[in-house]
């Protein structure tokens, strides 16, 4: 296991930072975390309908609050760390950049690459985005997108493939806005892809949280894992999984404030993330 080096911010414009551990990644192990922030240019909070305390509700129920921080071990194992620094109601870089493909568009959640509801329901843009939501696209969505290829490509023309971690976390009770509203949430959720997610490694994890006595559920409540259009569905050396950890485990949901035991979850995130290591050998 090669040592522990101070992590390097290898690109940090205003919207993304990619960090690894040296110069170049030791082993082909990406780590995605698109959720974890709260900020918003002031030009995107002024075309939000909410006023400042919804805002502040809204965003706490919709942030995938520390995940930068409980996927940050991925540095210490050689791997790379791709961190969105704006709030998801910017853009979500996840999402199909067209409603017709996505599903939390097309099912009248409004919850696109540019989301125009909230997780209640209530307008969150008016519907009518037209102009600006291309701006956004070309601003945010297109940039983001892009430099994330980038990153993977760069992995595979150096070590010849490239397994992407989509690191996410969920509430404890489900959202309106959820598709799934079952309410018995398991600890873990990992989200696959047909052809990019290998069943082997998903075993594997789930063989790990049954001896840590950690309850896990493959895509439930969510399901899929992010890989970048220019390899989805057509590049077999690129894999993806998400990983998505139920957010009481280690913070208080109501104040967004972490608790005392986050080091726990984290320990068990660093432990799959190795094991997904050993699997990009």
């Amino acid at each position: 296991m090669p040592e522990a080096q101070p992590s390097v911010p290898r690109t940090s414009p205003r919207n993304y930072e990619v960090l690894d551990a040296s110069d170049d990644p030791i082993i082909p192990l990406l780590v995605h975390v698109p959720h974890s922030s709260i900020v918003l240019p002031p030009a995107v909070r002024q075309s939000l309908l909410l006023n400042d305390i919804d805002l502040e509700r809204e965003l706490l129920r919709m942030t995938d609050w520390y995940t930068d921080q409980l996927f940050d071990p991925v540095l210490e194992l050689g791997g790379m760390l791709f961190v969105n620094r704006l709030s998801r109601l910017v853009v979500n870089p996840e999402r199909f950049p067209n409603d017709a493909e996505e599903v939390m568009a097309r099912h009248g959640r409004g919850m696109g690459a540019v989301y125009t509801k909230t997780s209640d329901g209530r307008a969150l843009r008016h519907d009518g985005v037209g102009a600006n939501r291309q701006d956004l696209l070309s601003r945010y969505f297109d940039p983001y997108a892009e430099a994330m290829a980038d990153q993977v490509s760069r992995m595979v023309d150096r070590i010849g493939h490239c397994l992407i971690l989509d690191g996410h976390s969920f509430p404890s009770n489900p959202l309106p806005y959820e598709l799934d509203q079952t309410s018995d949430r398991l600890h873990i959720c990992l989200g696959t892809d047909s052809f990019h997610t290998a069943l082997n490694l998903v075993e594997a994890i789930e063989e790990l949280c049954a001896r840590e006595r950690v309850t896990i559920a493959r895509n439930r409540p969510f399901s899929g894992t992010y890989v970048p259009l220019r390899f989805f569905e057509s590049d077999r050396r690129v894999a993806g999984l998400m990983i998505e950890i139920r957010r009481d485990l280690y913070m208080d949901e109501t104040t967004g404030q972490p608790s005392g035991g986050f080091r726990p979850p984290q320990c068990l995130i660093s432990r799959i993330m190795k094991l997904a290591a050993s699997f990009c050998s």
